[in-house]
């Protein structure tokens, strides 16, 4: 999972990428690809 500042342009990989907030933090989830997924901390 990748930290980084701006998750806007990770969101931009594929259509699937999904944003989500939990416990304070921004989350980025690819079902259909698992390397996708991005933490802003």
């Amino acid at each position: 999972m990748k930290v980084v500042k701006s998750l806007k342009s990770l969101k931009k990989r594929s259509r699937d990428c999904k944003l989500v907030r939990r416990k304070g933090r921004v989350y980025v989830i690819d079902p259909n690809n698992p390397r996708n997924k991005a933490k802003q901390a």
